[in-house]
């Protein structure tokens, strides 16, 4: 029998409905009355055995969005199953970033929930199979291991490769979920030390008392609690390969012994009376603007250029999106569970995730081809099996089934400059009047509108071109369509929609 659910709204009506129709479809259930009192239940002597999670977005204190962060620091990996009575796409979006497994907008049925439970549950029987499918942590990963095929990432291992042959400090940079610790792990695997350990921290998630302390290590008696030493992370990389995750999280009172480490090699245990030297090869790892954290006084110029020495920016999946179907074949073949039928995903499903911009890159990716591949009924994926990605298309005014990733348009003759917009004596503005005809600079915003425009049709229309070339998602191009009320269908010398 599946373990129990945990219903965590500050609401106690609406604690008593969820209870009632969680009960009603044989579930035992736990209850919160908010994001401290669910985290603390998660950690307590039932956490483990609970399947799923019903969680209230609003809440005083720790929110839904906070709790979801916690989780996913503290590793707990439950299902989730957020409601808001606020449905917006933002908000869906945000909650699915931060892990949410399925999106409620209150009111829900009872129906409703216990089917978004049911398949929960379901994703949690079977969420130990696609870990079994991956590279076991003793595995020595190399960039031939990485799935990509765009010119983007191109550049991203062709960096690697020579950051792998020497031993200087190397900060990745890119947004959640790109995979910087796939690429840290490249670099590892394809140099002198892949044999060695290969030690990550999360700096984003130790407790600020205990980042020294977990870094550095400490003496036995040291500090409360400390009732045994702790050799540190530094001196468990000894030889290998440290990874700072999140570098950018770390507290400012730890930034000066990190950079002692750096520049010396040796750090200082906490309560240690001499310093110990140490043999690493660090890989530090953010998705935050350093330069702007340390215009902030939030992190320390000198230990910036420290590890600012070779950096790596992974792009986005949005700006790769000729990866995905790599991606997407890999995890069909190499994360969906063995249960599954599923074993292809059908030409207009594969179009729609390539239309989406995928604000959590490919590790939600991943959980969503995941997440199809146990609910589907077919041994093929659908438009229909990712319900959330349809919906959030929907909402941007993009048509769901139109194909993605059509081959390139045949180039047309670029149109002549129009008549209303001569080019000033002594100069030439090509096809973009960068000037109105008072001489005055013109905004932006007009020149966006020219721009998309003309490249609609320049491209004859093909959407996923115009996008592409313009170097913007499709869903971003409808949003500034129908912002800017341009019709599709418009030419270069069309009148703006009124």
């Amino acid at each position: 029998m599946a373990g129990p659910i945990l219903i965590v709204d500050d609401d106690p009506v609406q604690r008593r409905l969820l209870e009632t129709a969680v009960s009603k479809a044989g579930h035992e259930t736990l209850v919160a009355d908010g994001g401290q009192a669910a985290l603390t239940a998660l950690d307590g002597a039932r956490g483990r055995d609970i399947s799923a999670v019903l969680l209230d977005l609003s809440m005083p204190g720790i929110d839904g969005l906070g709790v979801l962060k916690h989780m996913r620091e503290r590793g707990i990996d439950v299902p989730v199953v957020v409601q808001t009575a606020q449905g917006s796409i933002d908000t869906a979006v945000a909650a699915m970033r931060a892990g949410a497994f399925d999106f409620l907008v209150k009111p829900a049925s009872p129906e409703r929930v216990q089917a978004a439970i049911a398949s929960a549950q379901k994703v949690d029987a079977m969420q130990d199979a696609p870990k079994r499918g991956r590279r076991g942590s003793g595995g020595v990963l190399t960039f031939k291991d990485l799935i990509t095929q765009s010119p983007a990432m191109g550049r991203v291992v062709r960096l690697g490769q020579k950051a792998a042959a020497s031993n200087i400090p190397i900060l990745i940079e890119g947004e959640s979920g790109v995979g910087k610790e796939l690429v840290a792990r490249a670099i590892q695997g394809s140099g002198e030390r892949r044999a060695r350990p290969f030690v990550t921290v999360n700096c984003g998630a130790i407790p600020e008392n205990l980042v020294e302390s977990i870094l550095f290590g400490h003496e036995k008696g040291s500090f409360t609690g400390a009732t045994e030493k702790h050799a540190g992370k530094f001196v468990e990389a000894h030889g290998g390969t440290l990874f700072l995750d999140e570098i950018g999280d770390l507290p400012l009172s730890a930034q000066v012994k990190l950079l002692r480490a750096v520049q010396d090699g040796e750090v200082d245990a906490v309560g240690a009376r001499t310093t110990q030297k140490v043999d690493i090869r660090l890989i530090s790892a953010t998705h935050r603007d350093l330069l702007q954290r340390v215009r902030d006084g939030r992190f320390r110029e000198d230990l910036f250029y420290r590890l600012h020495v070779f950096p790596i920016l992974v792009p986005p999946l949005r700006d790769r999106r000729d990866d995905i179907p790599f991606l997407v074949e890999h995890f069909l073949e190499k994360i969906v569970p063995a249960k599954s039928r599923v074993r292809a995903v059908a030409p207009d499903a594969l179009s729609m995730l390539m239309a989406y911009d995928w604000p959590g890159n490919v590790r939600q990716l991943e959980n969503a081809v995941f997440r199809a591949s146990v609910l589907a009924d077919g041994a093929t994926l659908t438009v229909d099996d990712f319900p959330q990605i349809r919906a959030q298309l929907d909402g941007a005014g993009v048509e769901v089934g139109q194909a993605a990733a059509l081959p390139p348009a045949p180039p047309r003759p670029l149109p002549a400059q129009r008549a209303a917009d001569p080019a000033p004596a002594g100069g030439h503005y090509g096809l973009l009047k960068a000037l109105d005809d008072r001489g005055n600079v013109r905004s932006l915003a007009e020149i966006e509108v020219e721009m998309i425009r003309m490249a609609i049709t320049h491209y004859n229309g093909q959407m996923s071109e115009v996008a592409r070339r313009l170097g913007i998602g499709r869903s971003t191009l409808y949003r500034k369509l129908k912002e800017y009320g341009i019709d599709a269908g418009q030419g270069d010398g069309d009148r703006l929609a009124s």
